[in-house]
């Protein structure tokens, strides 16, 4: 008989979210529980039921289940359960182990990690040759919520770059955040947590959240983008902002070009998910990480850096990236042909920062 798995009890949330992490990976998984009737045992292949920790009678019911059902493991996200069986199990049944750590340990875990990082990025502050006075940096717990956060929503935003956007966002002028391809909407959710914290002005995203304009003509990165799906790409990008969402977030599904053609002073920009949001006319931040196509990118910077404000960021995604050389070729450009508007400009994680002297309005 195959190793199986117990899952007990198997109705708590984290426990359903385990059961389907063995059934992806195809593994055995019995649930029990100790309730009468548990609305859970409908989602388990195979179900049996066992007593309360505290009834007698529960250690030799155990062994016969795990005999029964040849479990070599066991899961609960129950901390009663998991001190019991942790004391009981090395004597009971050798051959059966814990599948988790202390349910205290799992659920915490993400939040003692996001304290670690922010106290690392407190103690290590990034010094830029801004032409804008810093603001005050968040505090820990600012910044621990931003990264746990941020953490939860699917995407790519590696620790560089993490800390890359906090600095100039406290380098930054009042402004506009303009965000030129969101997806599901890490970098979204990050510049629109530091808007917020800096005072900087609302955030527009602009994605056409479309299949179609994933293609860049790079066989790798195609054939990745047609495993994922648009529509469900943009309900996940609501629902990891919604929440979060003051008035100060909003969303246009169309095509860069297509949104620089509609934005100015007084754009009002609606949707059902975060209702009305104003905008000033003029950008604090621009982040271009849409299709990295050249002439996507090349697009992109000629639609949108003139509305970038004096002491103004663009910022170019995947400036260093291993599937083609799109990006880096329009920065490259960019630097070369307006080094006398530049404050400043570096690159840190994958991706390339530029800080201008004034409003850049023809950049090619």
């Amino acid at each position: 008989m195959n190793s199986t798995v117990l899952i007990f009890p198997g109705g708590m949330p984290r426990a359903q979210d385990y059961l389907q992490k063995c059934l992806r990976e195809k593994r055995n998984v019995v649930g029990a529980s100790s309730l009468g009737y548990d609305a859970a045992r409908d989602q388990y292949p195979l179900w049996t039921h066992l007593p309360y920790v505290t009834d007698p009678g529960f250690n030799e019911a155990l062994k016969e289940v795990v005999k029964n059902f040849g479990v070599s493991e066991i899961y609960t996200a129950n901390l009663v359960v998991w001190n019991h069986l942790s004391g009981i199990l090395g004597t009971l049944l050798p051959d059966v182990a814990l599948a988790n750590t202390s349910p205290v340990d799992e659920v915490l875990s993400g939040y003692r990690s996001a304290l670690s990082k922010a106290s690392t990025i407190l103690n290590s502050p990034l010094p830029l040759a801004s032409s804008v006075l810093p603001s005050d940096m968040i505090s820990e717990i600012e910044t621990a919520s931003l990264v746990r956060y941020s953490d939860m929503i699917p995407g790519m935003c590696d620790d560089d770059k993490f800390r890359a956007l906090i600095e100039i966002a406290r380098c930054s002028v009042q402004g506009d955040i303009v965000e030129i391809g969101s997806w599901w909407g890490k970098s979204a959710f990050i510049l629109s947590s530091l808007s917020r914290s800096f005072e900087l002005g609302n955030v527009l995203c602009v994605d056409p959240w479309s299949n179609e304009h994933l293609i860049q003509n790079e066989e790798i990165v195609d054939s990745g983008s047609l495993q994922v799906d648009a529509e469900e790409a943009l309900i996940v990008f609501q629902i990891g902002l919604q929440a979060f969402n003051c008035n100060h977030i909003n969303y246009q599904r169309m095509t860069s070009v297509e949104a620089s053609e509609c934005y100015g002073k007084g754009l009002s920009v609606y949707t059902e998910a975060f209702g009305e949001t104003e905008y000033a006319g003029r950008i604090s931040i621009l982040h271009i990480d849409g299709n990295h196509a050249y002439e996507a990118v090349k697009a992109d910077v000629l639609a949108w850096s003139k509305f970038v404000s004096q002491d103004g960021w663009v910022i170019i995604d995947d400036y260093i990236w291993p599937y083609g050389d799109g990006p880096q070729r329009i920065g490259d450009h960019f630097l070369e042909e307006h080094q006398s508007r530049i404050a400043a400009s570096f690159v840190m994680g994958s991706a390339l920062f530029i800080q201008l002297h004034s409003s850049c309005r023809e950049c090619f």
